[in-house]
């Protein structure tokens, strides 16, 4: 029998948190012949995932090099991908939600004639300037892919939308699957900043923020608020593994350096940011990720943006928009903080992105789609 060719192409640590169960799930197949191409736009924490699950690349092109700009990481994704394309001949490429290497790898994909499937298809704020550049590059990939695995039904309202109306299938979020392979009661941490918060019984806040769109006073305005929040409940930490950029960075160390319930932090390894995650008291962050694993954990999320492409948690309650308005920050997290009440709601909300078996449905699409399987995979509904 001949096996259904697929690349999963990734290039960032985010990417590979939700494509390596999905690469787990395809390699299970006796109908499938999985290869992994790696663009490595995030050189060290893209290892530190694909290392927790065991994936050795089959392609790797290297492309990270010193002060890379969007361009430049479009352009050498582009050239370095018709090689592998040209050696594997895929029946199908799949990417991954948002990023450079998603919209370039499914553009390098089109030129060589490839079928392009969409992990995380649908998600839209309609700012193309917000999240920037991902929401152009969602755009750009929608428009590109001819499988499209939806995670809720709200993106597959998007698609149709967009007039995009075959080959799309609810399928969850793979993040969910994710969760299942590193989250662990006994959990050992290796980081000494998260060990030793997780030991002094505290509760803990759990602070990241690195996006684009919020360099500047934005992120000023989370660090003050961080500060503030700090001061006013000394009986928490609040953990900030901060993001390698180094002008964020300096920043970071320069407005919270020397508050003592305030640790700032290398970025976390995969396994240890979701065993963190999950024993927090609350997250705020400005990531798109955290907003879809905090409520599969249980944990309220306020999110740290003007808006998000991810608004069913919003709507089912577990996660709230506070924006980046200092005021608007300490008020949110101080009702949580000290309301039982407030915090149960969002705490015991409906996580509306997955059941755990995203990449089930997935691999089923695709078998699907070429023949191999009789019947198509029941959307996930969220309920």
């Amino acid at each position: 029998m001949n096996k259904c060719k697929v690349l999963c192409v990734m290039g960032t640590r985010p990417e590979a948190i939700k494509m390596a169960p999905l690469v787990l799930e395809l390699r299970k197949r006796p109908e499938i012949d999985c290869r992994v191409c790696v663009t490595a736009q995030h050189r060290e924490m893209l290892d530190m995932v694909l290392d927790l699950f065991g994936i050795t690349p089959d392609y790797d092109l290297n492309i990270m090099t010193p002060s890379q700009t969007l361009c430049t990481i479009a352009a050498r994704v582009i050239s370095g991908m018709e090689g592998v394309l040209r050696d594997f001949a895929p029946d199908v490429t799949l990417v991954h939600g948002d990023t450079t290497t998603t919209a370039a790898g499914a553009l390098a994909a089109f030129y060589c004639g490839a079928l392009v499937g969409h992990v995380e298809a649908g998600l839209r704020t309609y700012d193309r300037r917000s999240p920037y550049p991902e929401e152009v590059n969602r755009m750009m990939a929608g428009a590109i892919c001819e499988l499209h695995f939806a995670p809720t039904e709200n993106n597959r309202q998007n698609l149709l939308r967009e007039n995009i109306r075959e080959g799309i299938t609810v399928t969850g979020n793979t993040v969910i699957d994710a969760l299942k392979y590193t989250v662990r009661d006994d959990f050992a941490f290796r980081t000494a900043a998260a060990a030793d918060a997780v030991a002094s019984g505290r509760r803990i806040v759990l602070l990241t923020a690195h996006r684009r769109e919020n360099f500047g006073r934005p992120h000023d305005n989370i660090f003050e608020a961080a500060r503030q929040l700090a001061l006013r409940f000394p009986d928490m930490v609040i953990l900030y593994p901060v993001h390698p950029n180094p002008a964020l960075n300096r920043r970071a160390h320069e407005m919270l350096d020397g508050i003592e319930n305030i640790v700032l932090t290398k970025p976390l390894d995969t396994d240890e940011m979701h065993n963190l995650m999950a024993r927090s008291t609350l997250i705020l962050t400005d990531s798109g990720g955290l907003q879809e694993e905090g409520p599969a954990l249980g944990k309220p999320v306020l999110v740290l943006r003007r808006e998000t492409e991810r608004p069913e948690a919003v709507a089912a309650g577990t996660v709230k928009i506070s924006g980046t308005e200092t005021d608007d920050i300490v008020r949110d997290a101080s009702a949580l903080l000290t309301d039982p009440v407030a915090y149960a709601k969002m705490a015991r909300a409906v996580n509306p992105y997955g059941d755990g078996r995203a990449c089930e449905r997935i691999a089923d699409a695709i078998l699907f789609h070429f023949g191999l399987r009789d019947t198509a995979p029941a959307d996930f509904t969220g309920r």
